[in-house]
Parts: C-alpha cells; sequence; structure tokens
C-alpha cells in the first residue's frame, strides 16, 4: 500500500490523499528534490549571500504563538513538518509557505429545512466549533478546509435529522448534537480538524403546525381541568354526604351551622342581614 502510493506521487498519477503516517514519515524522510534541486538551492543561498543585509529580511519569517506555517521547498514540503511558533528562516525564490491557524473556530450552519421522518417540515439551524490538529494534513489533504467543513457540517444536519421524527427533534437535542459531532470527526479526521463541539441553536416549525400544536395542548389541558374539576365535584359530594350524615343523628348541629354561616358573612360583608325566626316562637307569642 505504501509503496503504490509511493509509486504514485513519484509518477504524477492523480492527486494522492496523505495519511497521518504519510505525513510523519514525509516530516523524518530525507530531502527527494534530487540534484537539480539542490542546485537551484545553491544559487538562491548565493543569491541570499551576494546581496547581504537587505536579502536576510527576505529570509527571517515570524509566526504567531497560535499559527504554524507549512514550508514548501520546490513543492515539497520541508522535512520537519509545520514550523512554529517564533522565528523561522526560508531560502528566497525556492521555499514559500502557509499559515495555519491554530485557534478554535467557530460557525453558524444556516437555516435547513428538513423533512422529518414523520413528514414534517422544520427549519433547523445549528453551531460548530473546530479546530486544526494537524497543520500539514490540513494543508495537504484539502484545499480550503474551513470551506470544507462548513459544507459538510450543512449536509451531515440534513441528515442526522431526515432519521428523526418531530418529537426527537424538539426533546433529544442532546443526541443529535452527540451524534452530528461523532460523525463529523470522523470525517474530517484525514483532513487534520478536530471537532470539539456542536449545538443544535433552533427549531422553526411551520405557522400552521404551531397552530395545531397549541389547540392540541390547549385541548389537553381543558381535558385535565375537567377532570380535576369533576374529581373535586365527587369528594364535595362524598364530604356532604357524610355532613347530611352528622346533621341527622344531630338536628340542633343545623341551627348551629346555620349561626357559624350568619357569623362568617357578618364579618366578612358589613351589610343587613335578615334573621328569621322560627315559626314556633311566632306561634307562642301570637297565644299570649
Amino acid at each position: 500500500m505504501k509503496e503504490s502510493k509511493r509509486r504514485e506521487r513519484q509518477a504524477g498519477v492523480g492527486p494522492v490523499k496523505y495519511t497521518v503516517h504519510d505525513i510523519e514519515a514525509l516530516e523524518n524522510a530525507d530531502s527527494t528534490i534530487g540534484l537539480c534541486g539542490w542546485l537551484l538551492v545553491l544559487l538562491s543561498v548565493l543569491l541570499v549571500m551576494v546581496t547581504l543585509p537587505i536579502s536576510i529580511w527576505m529570509c527571517i519569517k515570524i509566526v504567531k504563538e497560535y499559527e504554524r506555517a507549512i514550508i514548501f521547498r520546490l513543492g515539497r514540503i520541508l522535512r520537519g513538518g509545520a514550523k512554529g511558533p517564533g522565528l523561522f528562516f526560508i531560502v528566497p525564490c525556492t521555499d514559500n509557505f502557509i499559515n495555519v491557524d491554530m485557534r478554535t473556530i467557530t460557525f453558524d450552519i444556516p437555516p435547513q429545512e428538513v423533512l422529518t421522518k414523520d413528514s414534517v417540515t422544520v427549519s433547523v439551524d445549528g453551531v460548530v466549533y473546530y479546530r486544526v490538529q494537524n497543520a500539514t494534513l490540513a494543508v495537504a489533504n484539502i484545499t480550503n478546509a474551513d470551506a470544507a467543513t462548513r459544507l459538510l457540517a450543512q449536509t451531515t444536519l440534513r441528515n442526522v435529522l431526515g432519521t428523526k421524527n418531530l418529537a426527537e427533534i424538539l426533546s433529544d437535542r442532546e443526541e443529535i448534537a452527540h451524534s452530528m459531532q461523532s460523525t463529523l470527526d470522523d470525517a474530517t479526521d484525514d483532513w487534520g480538524i478536530k471537532v470539539e463541539r456542536v449545538e443544535i441553536k433552533d427549531v422553526k416549525l411551520p405557522l400552521q403546525l404551531q397552530r395545531a400544536m397549541a389547540a392540541e395542548a390547549e385541548a389537553s389541558r381543558e381535558a385535565r381541568a375537567k377532570v380535576i374539576a369533576a374529581e373535586g365535584e365527587m369528594n364535595a359530594s362524598r364530604a356532604l354526604k357524610e355532613a347530611s350524615l352528622v346533621i341527622a343523628e344531630s338536628p340542633s348541629a343545623l341551627q348551629l351551622r346555620y349561626l357559624q354561616t350568619l357569623n362568617t358573612i357578618a364579618a366578612e360583608k358589613n351589610s343587613t342581614i335578615i334573621f328569621p325566626l322560627p315559626l314556633e316562637m311566632m306561634q307562642g307569642l301570637m297565644k299570649r
């Protein structure tokens, strides 16, 4: 396998996809620029020596703490891999370099119109956090790692949500985000990119579906309210039945309850209260 890749690189047949082991081998192997390449490098060094000290400013390069520089000498990755942070030297005319940002990068996934498993159209967006883990792979294996990761995140979001129904999308956001992170991390491993975190930001439903869900929730609450009211009526009727049995055993309890009710009314509302007298008392007064 390695021998076939080496032959393809030497013959220049098609694009060759490097793995982590291939990059390590390139970084640790001796330079293979050939005799002609070494002559060009020697001429460049002589030119630098002749034009000193002006040419020294073309040789000295600096990369920041969060950056790495991939140096190409006559089109080949220079031995030692990524340079930096700090100061390094290049040979003019034969060397060029590419700076790679190693910090965590954040981007928003644009809202995606997704048809769920239960045939509901929803609009879902999210956010992805990733960083370049291997600068050499990010330069050698892909043209634009950032743009490729953004496009892959959009397609992954659509593919993952297409296997879920609406209830799962609304309730299992963490599981969906974890599934997306695993899928993206596996796909971008050959690009030298590490996907650190994926989050689902918002799930937008169609207006008609929102109204239907609101009506369903309202009907469910009304049904529960009716059940609770019916249970209260049943409990109240049982309490009244027990109270009637107590009053039937003692007729004076009804009069005491009546007086207690009048006392409560007088305390809460200051109004005129008509106190009816029993007819038996009136009949006694009329006889006298």
